[in-house]
């Protein structure tokens, strides 16, 4: 694939934003041996995203030109919280929390990482230090430095409390590129900082600092936001097949350009209406992750779904209670998991279908004859088949609370 140092630094910084300091990737590179290329990564919650493999990604190009990665399970890390981009303090994390974590982590990773090239690590191994150890690397950066970080800046100017945690957190980053003497160390563009801060640490400690590859950071599916669980805009790399396959089609047209550059490298189709350029795109990363055969089940549900508008082939069996007729706003909360008055709310909106057909705003009761065995639909995505209870009466009086 490449011929020369040149040829693959070239190759590995084709798509980074900062490949810093100018040429060290490929001096190091030209000394001919493996390089150790480090990635930390906080169990702060128990899924990897699409966003997480832009780095994942650039770090198997380099597992592919022979190097070693070192991938850093955060579990001292995570309990601290990345202050990077952070408007206020996280929140800290139970030891077993971060542990669970940490585990579906390690193994969502060697979905795009190949496992006989990486190194795994837990930086517990080196941070669970004596205290003089810890004074020493406090010593390796001042206060004022770390203030000028975008984001304490920021707060430290509102009036925002900082913590001493979050202060140390770039140095203990920092101190994991000396434990495992890095030589490269990727992050997304908001580590910037911190993976500068790395190369002073590792020069204070007689290593030889680091280069660094910053990489663009992936908008979620709303196409504004980066992508965040916690801003339930992510598709996750286990989600279920045409959960996936239905959340990539609900990206907006206008971020198109950057999921296609970072999760599959190319362009769209020149000529392609923007809903085929998604179909496609939805189509290849869904079979990326979840298997071809799994991918095209998940295009056949969406158009069964939203094409047809038909349900899915397989669905989700709900009770029918035993009271005739069935009041509709109570068995909706129960199926669906939403509330009473949430139920009322849809039906009046007409987002509740029978068998298809929108169901009225004032049909509130139905007899148990015509639910048994339909299809009950919420809104779009959510259906039900409803079924009699076994022991149900035929008939009886109308009965069933009205709240």
């Amino acid at each position: 694939m490449t011929d020369s140092p040149a040829d693959a630094a070239r190759f590995l910084t084709r798509n980074a934003v900062d490949a810093l300091p100018e040429g060290e990737l490929e001096r190091k590179l030209a000394k001919g041996k493996p390089l150790r290329v480090k990635l930390g990564v906080d169990p702060t919650t128990p899924d990897i995203h699409l966003g997480h493999t832009v780095v994942l990604r650039k770090l198997r190009e380099f597992q592919e030109l022979g190097h070693t990665v070192v991938l850093i399970i955060g579990d001292y890390t995570g309990r601290v919280g990345d202050p990077s981009g952070r408007s206020a303090m996280r929140p800290q994390l139970a030891p077993e929390e971060v542990e669970r974590n940490a585990e579906t982590y390690r193994q969502q990773a060697f979905k795009v990482l190949d496992p006989d090239r990486t190194e795994l690590r837990r930086n517990g191994e080196w941070l669970d230090m004596p205290m003089e150890d810890l004074f020493a690397l406090a010593r390796t950066a001042t206060v004022a430095q770390l203030l000028e970080r975008d984001d304490f800046a920021k707060r430290y100017a509102g009036g925002d409390p900082i913590s001493i945690l979050e202060l140390l957190y770039p140095l203990l980053q920092g101190y994991d590129s000396v434990a495992v003497r890095a030589d490269v160390e990727l992050g997304g563009t908001d580590q910037k900082f911190n993976l500068l801060l790395g190369r002073e640490i590792q020069s204070s400690y007689g290593v030889p600092p680091q280069a660094l590859l910053t990489m663009p950071i992936l908008p979620g599916t709303d196409g504004v936001r980066r992508m965040s669980k916690s801003l339930a805009n992510y598709v996750g790399v286990t989600d279920p097949p045409d959960e996936m396959f239905g959340k990539l089609m609900r990206v907006p047209d206008i971020a198109m350009p950057i999921y296609y550059e970072l999760l599959v490298e190319s362009e769209p189709e020149p000529g392609l209406e923007p809903v085929a350029q998604k179909r496609w795109l939805a189509g290849e990363l869904t079979a990326r992750f979840r298997g071809r055969e799994a991918a095209a089940e998940a295009e056949a549900d969406f158009d069964r779904l939203h094409v047809e508008r038909r349900p899915p082939n397989e669905l989700e069996e709900a009770a029918l209670p035993p009271e005739d007729p069935v009041h509709l706003p109570a068995l909706i909360a129960e199926a669906f998991g939403v509330s009473r008055a949430q139920a009322r709310r849809l039906l009046a909106q007409g987002g509740v279908r029978l068998d298809g057909e929108p169901l009225a705003s004032d049909e509130l009761d139905l007899p148990a004859e015509r639910l048994d065995g339909a299809v009950l639909q919420v809104g779009k995505r959510r259906f039900k088949r409803l079924q009699a209870c076994a022991d149900a009466p035929a008939s009886s009086d109308p009965v069933g609370p009205q709240g």
